[in-house]
């Protein structure tokens, strides 16, 4: 994730030097990739888990910085003027598929005028998007400001053309199986049936959570948008970009999750930016079709397992401080316990063990002595463990090297290879390699796989073992994980005979 130094100014103040900053944020856990000079910027990127999707936007990081710094934090109040007719009097939405798109909103602005962006808009955007691409080039205003409310907040949102839409009416359907799509790259792609569409009375203008259409993109010609905001299951998001090989800044957001209560912000916040930008005039009201997401449960930390679990004393009013900070409401506290809500852009936070860990980055890792006893637990290392790692010293030792191959494998090696069982193989419907859609039944096609491939590479006398699970059917809930041992070896008979007697 690349932030700007410059665009981070705008929500809170950075009085702390860039290498302050980088040091800081990697100890809060933002690990500090590197950072490169974008004329008179600077492109800082930071490696976000994908526990905090909070932080794929500029505000998210905003966020950390003034909790850590304990500086206020600025935020836009989008109020956009709606000056033109109810949006309801000649348009409609509606959410046929609410497994895969919880909520949808609907904005449209009429009169628009496509042209440049401004300078400032530019050279903002170009700090995050050159150092990913040196061909990258702003496309127009609109497209251009629904690019910076989505690094700024995290929240995708996409613009139609909205003359080149059929029917006055938007579904959020499911895709029928082999339908055409052409997206924004001007590459046909045939859907699958399940994929979440945006449809139109014709046919899909978007790939619900991934990329827009080209026949409704917004062009010199446009004059009237449509402005959509939506949550989309995470899951059906990854499948899609997955199974075509599409994969979007939108897409990366949508598979990790949005802030349920921060979509209409980013409407109102986009619409806010055209109308003062590109012009035009907001219709009234807005179609805001879907269940908004759940409210998160309360979650009690327990003082005394803060310390227990740190080995030091922070004062409650520090904890206080922090959890605050941190966006939580409706503190409680108690001699024993804090009890807070976690905000709505942090579903990670749902335990109390999710609170240490929250108070322990904010306040510090470094803050904690190397010599403070902490108990520590006892390992629940197994026998089969053990005797795993008893394998595999015994392996090694006799001149082995260890073969780590993958669990899905071709079709067509367990059609060889069937030496467990007679049933069929266990079939993935997201395979992660092209061709490997299949769950292994043994060990020996993917280990003699390793030995062919050093072979091929002039390395003739390779000696090679793998101990891992295959997957077999089984009339069960869930199929038998079998653990084995399988040798590739060009030694002679005695030697693996004194091989396996030693096992």
């Amino acid at each position: 994730m690349l932030v700007s130094w410059n665009w981070l100014k705008n929500y809170v103040a950075l009085d702390m030097e860039l290498s302050e900053l980088e040091i800081r944020l990697a100890m809060a856990g933002l690990n500090h990739e590197g950072t490169r000079s974008v004329g008179d910027d600077f492109a800082i990127d930071l490696e976000v888990t994908s526990n905090r999707p909070d932080c794929l936007g500029h505000i998210g990081v905003a966020r950390e910085i003034s909790v850590l710094w304990n500086q206020p934090l600025n935020l836009p109040d989008p109020q956009p003027v709606a000056s033109g007719p109810s949006i309801h009097d000649n348009f409609k939405i509606r959410i046929d598929a609410p497994e895969l798109c919880s909520r949808y909103i609907g904005r449209i602005i009429r009169g628009v005028k496509i042209g440049p962006s401004p300078q400032w808009l530019q050279d903002q955007l170009a700090t995050i998007f050159l150092p990913l691409n040196k061909d990258w080039k702003p496309v127009n205003n609109v497209v251009d400001i629904s690019n910076y409310v989505l690094m700024e907040t995290g929240q995708p949102l996409h613009t139609f053309d909205l003359k080149e839409l059929f029917g006055g009416e938007v579904v959020v359907r499911e895709a029928t199986d082999k339908e055409a799509f052409q997206a924004l790259d001007h590459k046909l792609y045939k859907l699958e049936a399940g994929m979440c569409v945006i449809a139109d009375k014709e046919s899909a203008i978007a790939l619900g959570g991934v990329m827009g259409g080209a026949e409704t993109e917004v062009c010199e010609k446009t004059t009237d948008l449509l402005l959509e905001a939506a949550q989309f299951a995470p899951l059906a998001v990854r499948r899609a970009a997955r199974g075509l090989n599409l994969h979007s800044p939108s897409s990366h957001r949508f598979e990790r999750g949005v802030d349920p209560e921060g979509i209409d912000w980013a409407s109102r916040r986009c619409c806010e930016l055209i109308l003062e930008i590109a012009g035009g005039e907001l219709d009234q009201e807005v179609i805001d079709v879907g269940q908004p997401g759940t409210s998160p449960e309360p979650v009690v930390l327990p003082l005394a397992e803060l310390k227990r679990i740190l080995g030091i004393e922070i004062p409650t009013q520090e904890v206080q401080r922090i959890l605050l900070a941190l966006g939580n409401k409706d503190l409680q506290t108690s001699d024993e316990t804090v009890t807070v809500t976690p905000p709505s852009w942090r579903p990670d936070l749902t335990r109390s063990i999710d609170l240490v860990e929250e108070v322990a980055r904010i306040h510090g890792y470094d803050q904690i002595p190397e010599d403070v006893g902490v108990p520590m637990v006892p390992s629940h290392r197994t026998n089969a463990d053990r005797i795993q790692s008893q394998v595999r010293q015994v392996m090694t030792a006799a001149g082995f090297d260890e073969a780590i191959t993958a669990s899905m494998v071709p079709t067509d090696w367990t059609s060889v290879f069937t030496g467990w069982t007679s049933a069929a193989p266990l079939l993935s419907d997201t395979p992660m390699l092209k061709g490997a859609d299949t769950l292994r039944t043994s060990l020996i096609p993917s280990l003699l796989e390793a030995r062919r491939i050093n072979q091929s590479l002039s390395n003739p006398v390779v000696e090679l073992f793998e101990t891992a699970n295959i997957y077999l059917p089984s009339n069960e809930a869930l199929p038998t994980e079998q653990w084995t041992l399988a040798v590739s070896s060009s030694k002679s008979f005695f030697d693996l005979k004194g091989l396996i007697e030693t096992l």
